[in-house]
């Protein structure tokens, strides 16, 4: 079973909270606010997004690359490991 099943809940709910930051830039913009305002908006869905992608690519690698082969898991676990952090300071 895929990691993106199994989670399904999880990341449907992040979709709709990043769905609802989207709609707050569109009313922002209706209602003529300030172009600091929606910046600041952007910048959350920003964050919001690089967050999903964090936590999907994390599973993937926690799940395909570690998961793999058992034997190898400790020398997969940490370079997995290393990974998953470089990839959280990319999309930070």
């Amino acid at each position: 079973m895929s990691h993106t099943i199994r989670e399904k809940a999880k990341l449907l709910a992040r979709v709709r909270r990043i769905r609802g930051q989207f709609d707050a830039i569109e009313r922002a913009l209706e209602e003529e606010a300030g172009c600091e305002a929606v910046m600041h908006l952007i910048a959350g869905i920003r964050g919001a997004t690089s967050g999903l992608m964090a936590e999907v690519l994390e599973d993937h690698v926690r799940t395909h690359l570690t998961d793999v082969d058992r034997k190898v898991a400790g020398k997969r676990g940490s370079a997995a490991d290393e990974l998953v952090d470089v990839v959280h300071t990319y999309l930070k």
